[in-house]
């Protein structure tokens, strides 16, 4: 199976939809195993992403790599309007549902061919309504996008067969004094980027040379997430965050 295909599976559909919309019951039922100290606080990535943007209210936002659509609707709390965007047409289809406002089943798996039955809603009429989501490539974003106070990219540069190619867009997309945010767990796998297309440096020197010239970096830091595969099975991930400011 072809890296791109891979999120087009019900397996990870289902995984991305507990990721983004499960509260902690969910992810560690009281019956379940014990989780080791810290699992938890890596809970709410989507919106401790999107918390590091300024609170003011803005106009237009843009979410890369939205998956689901989790992100989004968290950006929607102080922007007028937001646009997601992500490869897969499943994930794209899941957040149509949710932004429509319907209540979307879907299975948490346990082992072997044990699931359990739950379900994902955004109860909030006014923020769904300010969102809108679309599939596309973020390599190769649509000409007519415009331009935005807010772009967030999460846990997305290292999952692109070409990643300069979104840096290279990134300051036609953002206003003058408008934020960034770039979240990214650096993991760079040879399935999804051609290692002649990693940075040949870490890769917080690597932003900081394509960006510099069009960004002032005005924080950086990390934000833990974690992704249940199983009743026993977790992937605990650290994201390198970085904000951004257009010049």
């Amino acid at each position: 199976m072809s890296s791109a295909n891979i999120y087009e599976t019900p397996r990870l559909l289902e995984e991305y939809l507990l990721f983004h919309y499960a509260n902690g019951q969910e992810i560690f039922p009281e019956n379940g195993p014990l989780c080791p100290a810290g699992m938890r606080e890596a809970m709410g990535f989507c919106q401790r992403t999107v918390g590091h943007f300024s609170r003011e209210p803005a106009c237009r936002g843009l979410d890369l790599g939205c998956a689901v659509g989790a992100s989004t609707f968290a950006m929607a709390q102080h922007c007028e309007q937001v646009i997601g965007i992500d490869f897969s047409q499943s994930f794209i289809d899941a957040a149509l549902a949710l932004q429509q406002g319907k209540t979307l089943p879907y299975r948490r798996h346990e082992e072997a061919h044990v699931f359990t039955e739950l379900t994902a809603a955004v109860g909030d009429r006014s923020i769904r309504d300010r969102c809108s989501y679309e599939q596309g490539d973020a390599m190769k974003l649509r000409d007519d996008l415009g331009i935005f106070d807010r772009v967030h990219a999460a846990n997305l540069l290292c999952r692109l067969p070409r990643p300069l190619a979104l840096l290279e867009r990134l300051p036609d997309l953002v206003r003058v004094g408008g934020e960034l945010v770039i979240a990214t767990p650096c993991t760079w796998l040879e399935e999804f980027t051609p290692p002649d297309q990693w940075p040949e440096v870490d890769t917080i020197s690597w932003l900081k040379h394509h960006l510099l010239t069009s960004f002032d970096l005005t924080w950086q830091g990390h934000e833990p997430f974690l992704i249940r595969e199983t009743a026993r099975k977790f992937q605990w991930s650290s994201a390198l965050v970085t904000v951004w400011r257009r010049l």
